[in-house]
């Protein structure tokens, strides 16, 4: 029997992994990358001795990744349980040591990361927020004693909402409102479907603990003022397995996953920009046939998956006459994310540097109504929040001896603003390093910088082709969530399928590893592929 062919467009972790699926459902399987290098927003840049990952650098949920270095060719076995019994009900851990698994480590090293973050706020007061609960709880009490009772209220909150939303619906594919509508009832009794900053404000009176645990769907594109409060999972996911780091960074786990799907067969091509997702139509349907790239060349397939930006893919790459669904008015009407400033610099270490960690969040003075500016009136306000990633506290090799590589990512609004970046970048990276600087956070920073580069909404927009320069596509919203938030399966076009953080489940590693096996789920459906393994290869159903 001949084998299908499927592309891959784009080299994104979701693209990666989805194409491992595939090649290990029997599909030959091919990734086309318009960039020199593969990663997508998990690019990496190489300067001056000094290796930066230019996107995410949070690793959570490590047997995700064992999962996927345990595939075989040939031999995809998608309808195994998500979660095994012992870890739905015990919330445990998969992964012995928290920590990458037996077939994690022929690929790549993977350790974990405490505290998972050290947050700062504006009066020089700080919380390292772990696992702990000894040290959670102590810390509260140091902070704001009387959010005690509050935090073990949120506690079980959170907890209710992981078990439902996290483990046990944290695979299911919403293709239809039906769908939606049968899981309804148990998140309106969670209270999961008001936003996170409500529900996180019901059980803490302190403004620093409502920051605490209300920031991190930041991490992932989304408002915590705006996010349903189905993210509070996101608590116990870092909880329950961790928080961890690859070591050489998570460039290393990209090009592990890469050498990964090469070893099962797949082909990668880099430099190969695709211009459009060609579609023929066959009687009232249109069909996916391959992809044209920018300089002519026709790649034939029988199915095409996008790990590109969704609003890029459908007002992009597919023709509005394919288009019945995705039109230019829904795709626009989607609120995207907000986007980023992310500053690399290389530095030189000296005595008496503060005690920060590999991964710091700075807070500004104000939260709500900087969230506000950002997200709603799309202004750069004079203040800033910030994450501070410095790796090289866990890994030296990044940087030259006596140096550490560091960047700072701070949120700030898409390119529906008026922010003119050429004109005020420059002096944007000024003030921030002049804060690190300054408020003693790497005292001298500016007369022992040695290398120093930024990115702004622009790179977004015209490097990595996302719609207006957002950070993580389609912003993480209820009326965005679920159902709501674009398909993994085209509406408008057969064997075409979208993976990645604009899908569900959505953004951050972990969800876009989700993504990949959803989508994948639904090309076996799509194409009568058991995944069940009779003779040691997928059975094609009669």
């Amino acid at each position: 029997m001949t084998r299908k062919r499927a592309i891959v467009i784009g080299s994104g972790i979701g693209g990666i992994a989805c194409a491992i699926r595939l090649q290990s459902l029997g599909f030959d399987t091919q990734i086309v990358e318009q960039l020199a290098d593969v990663g997508g927003r998990a690019f990496v840049r190489r300067v001056d001795g000094f290796t930066f990952d230019m996107g995410p650098t949070v690793i959570t949920v490590p047997h995700f990744i064992e999962e996927l270095f345990a595939l075989e060719r040939d031999a995809a076995m998608l309808d195994e349980p998500d979660f095994p019994p012992a870890v739905l009900a015990e919330g445990q851990s998969l992964c012995p040591g928290g920590s990458g698994g037996a077939h994690t480590r022929r690929y790549v090293d993977i350790v974990p990361i405490l505290p998972f973050y050290r947050i700062y706020f504006d009066d020089g007061t700080f919380f390292d927020y772990d696992a702990d609960p000894a040290n959670v709880r102590a810390q509260i009490a140091r902070l704001a004693p009387e959010d005690l009772a509050g935090y073990e209220r949120f506690h079980e909150a959170a907890r209710a909402i992981f078990q439902r939303g996290f483990l046990e619906l944290g695979y299911t594919y919403f293709g239809s409102i039906g769908s939606m509508v049968s899981v309804l009832p148990d998140l309106l009794r969670l209270g999961a479907i008001q936003p996170l900053f409500s529900l996180v404000s019901k059980y803490f009176k302190s403004d620093k603990m409502r920051q605490v645990f209300s920031f991190e769907p930041l991490l992932i594109g989304g408002n915590p003022l705006k996010v349903p409060a189905i993210y509070a999972m996101i608590h116990f996911v870092e909880k329950t397995w961790g928080v961890h780091f690859a070591m050489g960074g998570t460039g290393a786990l990209v090009a592990g996953l890469v050498r990964k799907f090469e070893e099962l067969g797949g082909t990668l091509r880099l430099n190969a920009k695709v211009a459009r997702i060609d579609v023929e139509k066959r009687g009232r349907q249109r069909a996916a046939t391959g992809v044209t790239l920018a300089d002519g060349e026709v790649l034939p397939s029988d199915l095409v998956v996008s790990n590109a930006d969704y609003a890029t893919t459908y007002l992009k790459l597919v023709d509005k006459a394919h288009r019945r669904i995705n039109r230019d008015a829904l795709v626009r009407f989607r609120k995207q994310s907000m986007s980023l400033m992310v500053i690399y610099f290389g530095y030189r270490m000296q005595a008496g540097d503060p005690d920060l960690r590999h991964h710091n969040i700075i807070l500004g003075p104000r939260y709500e109504e900087l969230l506000t500016d950002i997200f709603e009136r799309k202004i750069l306000a004079a203040d800033f929040s910030q994450y501070l990633h410095i790796p090289t506290i866990t890994d030296p090799s990044l940087a030259p001896p006596g140096h550490h590589a560091a960047y700072t990512l701070i949120p700030v609004p898409n390119n529906h603003s008026a922010i003119d970046w050429d004109a005020v970048g420059e002096g944007f990276a000024d003030t921030v390093l002049r804060f690190l600087d300054e408020r003693g956070y790497i005292p001298d920073l500016r007369d022992r910088i040695v290398h120093r580069s930024f990115v702004t909404p622009d790179y977004f927009e015209d490097v990595l082709g996302s719609h207006v320069g957002n950070g993580f596509g389609v912003e993480p919203r209820l009326t965005q969530t679920a159902f709501f938030r674009p398909h993994n399966r085209s509406e408008d076009v057969s064997n075409l399928y979208l993976v990645g953080q604009g899908t569900q489940p959505g953004g951050g590693t972990p969800s876009v590893m989700m993504s990949a096996k959803m989508t994948a789920r639904e090309i076996a459906r799509d194409f009568a592929i058991d995944p069940q393994i009779v003779g040691g290869r997928p059975r094609v159903l009669s």
